[in-house]
């Protein structure tokens, strides 16, 4: 049985206040919470607020293994970002969703949900009820959507031009920018050759294979009538060109069979041994002639984990029969090149027949750019595209290939809804101002959420204007005026430092982007304000501005808990690992010991002990996102052995000098560096 002596708690008791009607005053924890979500959340928005638009700032990114990465992409940079909150994280999840759903407007929709956030804040400070702002951001978001539909201006597919300027607005914000002109015609005509006829509002840019290969540069960007394979023609086989071309691809190794099970097989008698490779031979050689009797004359193979994929004697042999070899194909590959080949795998040799191969006019290893094979004149050819992209470092061929993504994106939202509206923060100026005016007419509570809401818009047009170097005042104050004329395409130019009409500065976006940003941001606000409580279900718990009760309340419950696996661990004979937890509060004292800095509790298990040890808990504070945290490092003793009976001491950081003699600063300082510098 476990005892623990501890301090008993003290009492205490809320004052009760009043409330006026139709207010409603939060209370405790559940406000403690919320406030720390929406902190939270507005840190992120602001960390890449400065990447919106055009001249937005790059961020440089380096992961944990040294590799670098710099680019303004809001979705790349929130996925790169090591967060702890989980709100902070819902609004990473939100970037992710608003790229895979149209591909731009990642930073926007970021941004926007940080402005709703603060805006929930003041609507919370007033008394208003979490669920009454929920409800009243929802019609406020469907009525924003409207407003942009009222703008929206229709674009036909077969307009090449207007599409490709849509593309260069998308790629003007990227660091690829200065190679827009290039990428642009590339991304439209992607996507145009990958729509079905049959189903022509849908398309998937699955259809549509990007490959990087490092050297020229962006310029040399290009869309291929055909296929593109990465893979390089397997060494050994001098067969680089070949016209006319039947292609098979199969799922099989061309290498002496093995076992299924790991088995050894020893041969003493050079007889038995002469045998087995004259059978490998055979075996191989029966492959080669099954293939050259089918008329294939290029074979791609499947990348194998079991065993070689295809061995030298069989290059050999399929160098004499003048067939190319391709090998270590991936298998997610596999889908998109039978699409485009129009031929069939084949996972068996039984089934290797000319019907299930792809016909070509030319399979060549192209060796005066990019090392890679390339297949043209491919007959009943699927609808997919190959894109190779070219850059002459890896930071600039992965930003290009990102560019390229958000561009075919903002085509491919144009296929599902030929509509645009004009950019340059014309859209969420206009919003701003139609629920303004929908606020006045409006009753009950729901007309300071409404202004709340529209009010929250005006972030966006506000933070190109600063991130352009022009006034922010000025500048929203200007497009208020022209939008409340009539002028609804009124934006901002950072081209010309001016405000401009946006729409004949061929400034545009699809309008599902901008249906997408409002929906999202506005279901991700709702979710974090209906939010009230963290249940301690996990090894993160939440315990945000703690009365003192609650945080004596809080240590007698991982006293207990901590002594529990102290002592399974030294039964156990097993070296205690460092413990490392992370826990917010509002201020020191709240999670220290009662009464005293220093605090140590008893924890008994049968008779007396024989061999007492002394544990350690050091709390230090950590700020981050604008919050107190407290950092657990527990030390365990030197040595471990059977115990009856240990003693848990918890002593704050500052004054770990005072108890050098009984901690191993030594070790504990070098644990903490290690934690810290993970976070």
């Amino acid at each position: 049985m476990t005892k623990v002596a501890q301090t008993a708690p003290r009492s205490t008791a809320n004052a009760g206040s009043g409330h006026k009607e139709n207010q409603y005053t939060d209370r405790g924890k559940p406000a403690a919470i919320r406030s720390s979500n929406i902190t939270a959340a507005k840190a992120v928005a602001d960390a890449i607020r400065t990447s919106l638009g055009p001249k937005g700032m790059d961020k440089m990114i380096q992961e944990a293994k040294g590799d670098v990465t710099v680019t303004n992409d809001g979705a790349t940079i929130l996925r790169q970002m090591k967060l702890l909150h989980p709100a902070a994280k819902m609004l990473v999840e939100l970037s992710k969703a608003q790229d895979i759903e149209t591909g731009d407007g990642t930073t926007t929709v970021v941004v926007l949900a940080g402005s709703l956030l603060d805006a929930c804040s003041k609507l919370l400070n007033k008394g208003i009820h979490p669920t009454t702002i929920s409800d009243a951001f929802q019609r406020a978001a469907v009525k924003a959507c409207e407003i942009i539909d009222n703008m929206a201006v229709p674009v036909k597919l077969d307009d090449m031009q207007q599409l490709i300027k849509i593309a260069t607005t998308s790629l003007n914000s990227k660091v690829v920018s200065q190679h827009s002109g290039a990428l642009a015609p590339i991304a439209v005509k992607a996507v145009l050759e990958a729509v079905d006829p049959s189903s022509p509002h849908t398309v998937t840019l699955d259809d549509v294979r990007v490959v990087k290969k490092l050297g020229g540069t962006v310029e040399d960007t290009e869309l291929v009538d055909g296929l593109i394979l990465t893979q390089r023609v397997a060494p050994g086989c001098g067969v680089k060109r070949v016209e006319k071309a039947k292609i098979g691809l199969i799922q099989f190794c061309v290498s002496p069979p093995k076992t299924d099970m790991e088995n050894t097989v020893i041969v003493t008698d050079y007889t038995q041994m002469d045998r087995i490779m004259k059978e490998e031979r055979q075996y191989i050689l029966n492959i080669v002639k099954a293939v050259k009797k089918a008329g294939c004359n290029v074979l791609l193979i499947q990348k194998s984990i079991l065993r070689d994929a295809v061995n030298d004697l069989a290059l050999h042999y399929f160098s004499k029969m003048n067939i190319m070899v391709v090998k270590d194909i991936e298998r997610t590959e596999v889908e998109f090149i039978c699409k485009t080949l129009h031929c069939t795998p084949i996972a068996s040799l039984d089934h290797f027949n000319p019907e299930y191969l792809g016909s070509a006019n030319l399979v060549e290893e192209s060796e005066a750019t990019a090392r890679c094979v390339r297949i043209t004149g491919i007959q009943n050819k699927g609808r997919t595209v190959s894109i190779l992209v070219r850059g002459s470092n890896k930071l600039m061929l992965d930003e290009a290939e990102r560019s390229l993504h958000d561009a075919l994106c903002v085509i491919r939202c144009l296929v599902k809804k030929g509509a645009l509206v004009a950019g340059g923060g014309a859209p969420e100026i206009e919003v701003a101002q139609k629920l303004a005016l929908l606020a006045n007419t409006t009753p009950g509570l729901d007309q300071y959420c409404f202004r709340a809401f529209a009010d929250a818009f005006e972030v966006v047009p506000y933070t190109l204007a600063e991130n352009a170097g022009l006034n922010p005042i000025q500048t929203v104050t200007e497009l208020r005026a022209l939008h409340a004329r009539g002028q609804v395409n009124a934006g901002i130019d950072v081209r010309m430092g001016a405000v401009a009409d946006i729409l004949s500065q061929d400034v545009m976006q699809p309008v599902l982007v901008s249906h997408s940003v409002v929906s999202l941001a506005a279901e991700t606000v709702r979710s974090i304000l209906k939010i009230d409580d963290v249940p301690h279900g996990t090894r993160l718990v939440l315990l945000e501005t703690l009365a003192p009760i609650r945080a004596r309340q809080f240590w007698t419950q991982f006293v207990v808990t901590f002594a529990h696996s102290m002592y399974a661990g030294f039964r156990c004979h097993s070296r205690i690992r460092l413990s490392y937890v992370r826990y917010p509060f509002q201020t020191m004292s709240d999670l220290l010991p009662p009464e005293e800095n220093d605090r140590w509790w008893h924890i008994s298990y049968g008779p007396k002990a024989c061999y007492d040890r002394t544990v350690t808990i050091i709390v230090s504070s950590v700020r981050r996102f604008g919050n107190l945290y407290a950092d657990f490092i527990l030390v365990k003793p030197k040595r471990t052995r059977i115990v009856n009976s240990i003693a848990l001491r918890v002593i704050t950081a500052h004054k770990l000098d005072q108890h050098n003699k009984q901690v191993d600063l030594a070790y504990s300082s070098k644990m903490a560096s290690v934690e810290s510098n993970r976070y």
